[in-house]
């Protein structure tokens, strides 16, 4: 039989600044059969997204497709002319990308985008189309399906959104579907959700699908065949149990070695760090949020409620939770991007002002921000010279040749050489722009750094590398840090600390050394058995046994929440609440033996009872 998708020989160029074509995919050949799913895995820039486009005969600006043949059904896609191009996009191949915020038009109902592409190619009439919109949305388990068409982007979660981005590539029937790392902003617990949908999808409707990841984890759930890519080139091809379990080459052995981060060396020698001296950073009782002040002179839109952290010097906490969780918010707060409602953020026992206009340059300067996004926070007119030069003549004052030499050491610092200085932010990849941004906080010569998300951008062996320099910096220059993350793995391999929150409440805090040990908040436990393992068969194990144990919210027997009570804010999500107790009375906060905490009426041994052993990490403990 023969197969549904070839790629023979299948060439792509980039032309630098000298007019040169540079070989970026080179002489890759695969096939796939109807049916199967096959993943693209590999490091940023080994090619993965380039050789996926190239099956739609696309070709990012400044690339082009330079020869191979590439066979879609009976259609030689790099024969095609623009019009023939045009019928194949979106009918013959869809494309779900990475990003879905980006995708869609806010201006636009969702139904309307999602019925798009089957009025773009005459495939069904209009009434037809939404009624088969819904039934894609009922398949991708996104709530509420009669009705989510008729909302606007901006108005479902993340998580919704990819969903919906997959029910536009799959309205038109296509012979083959892209999926372009469409998980990997996502957190955990969300993540389990869209694959769980997409591979729930791929099996009803027998769809032939390339994955394009540099998570293995997530490959393994997802793919019946992997092709391994670096540097343009196939390093090895085979079926997934075989690839994970029995990898035949060199580098695919590094793939897996780098997909569980290890624990780093985070230990320093400071003995009067958390015994004699004040906690570099304290928030006591905090609240925040945005919009107007109600009548308790809290804002109408609540992000934290309650906060209480220390970060002692040199020392590093991690806060974790879902999107829409607070950790964003916290890390504003203490940077004075968001307004304090209540409480006291302290640096080394001194109150910092609320907001950025009341602190001074040498507050500003001890604290310094990370951001998530590495592209959007350099600026692309700026050498990176410029970038780094800035910090450093506002705080500092330097000039000059002393200005030049200390940004060469800053680049030296963060493991890069000095011709990067002359460059544009971008000319660099992904982990060199993290680099900068991390080197610019330093500049400043901080005492504490936070850092939002820096990681979840990248794919694991350039993640590993910033994690592996961000201990290094800590041993070196005594800095701290607050890491927010949604990835628990990625937390427990830098952090001392780990601060759990759920819908602006601190849920646990435990030290890493505990992070295996039972009891857990049943938020936590649910985030860290969430984290995908490197076998297949694990997603459906684990949707099968959530699905056991957590009854339907508004499940008969459940009884309601009592009115105005302060109660847990993970109840109507938890599997282990108290029906009469939780819904009735506020949790207490409970300190366990291993020197943690929770926010739960269960008493720990009960917790520890119930939960689950955690395999995947009981090498910290």
């Amino acid at each position: 039989m023969k197969p549904l998708v070839q790629v023979n020989n299948l060439r792509v160029v980039a032309r630098n600044d000298a007019g040169v074509d540079i070989p970026i995919v080179k002489g890759v050949s695969f096939a796939l059969d109807k049916g199967e799913v096959l993943a693209l895995i590999g490091e940023s820039g080994s090619g993965k997204t380039t050789i996926a486009l190239s099956l739609m005969g696309y070709a990012r600006q400044g690339c082009r497709i330079a020869g191979g043949q590439v066979r879609v059904g009976e259609q030689q896609v790099l024969e095609l002319d623009e019009r023939g191009l045009s019928a194949l996009r979106g009918r013959t191949v869809a494309y779900i990308a990475q990003s879905a915020s980006s995708a869609f038009n806010p201006s636009k109902t969702l139904m309307d985008q999602v019925v798009e592409s089957a009025a773009i190619h005459h495939t069904m009439p209009r009434a037809q189309a939404e009624a088969k919109a819904v039934e894609l949305f009922r398949a991708l388990a996104l709530p509420d399906p009669e009705r989510l068409g008729s909302r606007y982007p901006h108005q479902v979660s993340g998580g919704q959104l990819q969903r919906v981005m997959a029910a536009m590539a799959f309205i038109t029937d296509p012979a083959l579907v892209i999926l372009d790392e469409p998980t990997t902003a996502l957190d955990v617990t969300t993540q389990i959700e869209v694959l769980r949908a997409f591979k729930d999808v791929v099996r009803q409707l027998g769809t032939t699908a390339v994955y394009v990841s540099h998570d293995l984890a997530v490959v393994a759930q997802m793919a019946d065949r992997i092709v391994v890519l670096r540097d343009g080139e196939i390093r090895e091809d085979g079926a997934t149990p075989q690839v994970l379990n029995a990898p035949a080459h060199e580098y695919t052995r590094s793939l897996l070695a780098a997909a569980e981060p290890a624990v780093r060396d985070i230990s320093i020698e400071l003995p009067s760090l958390t015994r004699l001296a004040p906690p570099l950073l304290e928030i006591r009782g905090l609240h925040a949020g945005y919009g107007p002040a109600g009548a308790d002179g809290l804002p109408s839109k609540r992000i934290l409620g309650d906060i209480n952290l220390t970060i002692a010097r040199g020392a590093t906490v991690g806060v974790i939770g879902e999107s829409g969780s607070g950790k964003t918010t916290l890390a504003r707060v203490v940077a004075g991007m968001v307004p304090i409602a209540r409480g006291e953020v302290l640096l080394d026992g001194g109150a910092l002002p609320s907001c950025t206009g009341g602190r001074t340059r040498e507050q500003h300067q001890r604290v310094q921000f990370v951001f998530q996004n590495a592209d959007t926070s350099l600026n692309p007119a700026h050498t990176i010279g410029g970038i780094l030069a800035r910090p450093l003549s506002f705080y500092h004052g330097l000039k000059g040749d002393a200005r030049r030499r200390r940004v060469l050491q800053l680049l030296d610092l963060v493991r890069l050489p000095a011709a990067i200085a002359n460059r544009l932010p971008g000319e660099l990849s992904g982990g060199q722009k993290q680099r900068i941004n991390l080197a610019r906080a330093l500049a400043a010569e901080p005492d504490l750094i936070l850092c939002d998300e820096i990681t979840s951008a990248l794919d694991t062996v350039v993640a590993a590398a910033i994690l592996d320099l961000m201990a290094e910096l800590r041993r070196e220059l005594k800095v701290s840090y607050m890491f927010i993350s949604h990835d628990i793995s990625t937390v427990r391999a830098i952090c001392d600390e780990i601060v759990v929150l759920y819908a602006g409440s601190k849920v646990e805090a435990r030290p890493r050394e505990a992070l295996a040990e039972a009891p857990f908040h049943p938020y936590s436990h649910l985030l860290i058995s969430s984290v995908p393992k490197l076998e297949q068969g694990w997603l459906d194990g684990v949707c099968a046994r959530r699905a056991s144990r957590l009854p339907p919210l508004g499940a008969a027997g459940t009884a309601a929440p009592a009115a105005g009570a302060a109660l847990c804010t993970f109840l109507p999500r938890c599997s282990e609440r108290i029906d009469g107790v939780c819904n009735r009375l506020p949790p207490p906060r409970q300190m366990l033996a291993n020197g943690g905490e929770i926010l739960c009426h269960h008493a720990p041994a009960a917790l520890a009872l119930r939960q689950s052993p955690l395999h995947r990490f009981e090498e910290v403990a």
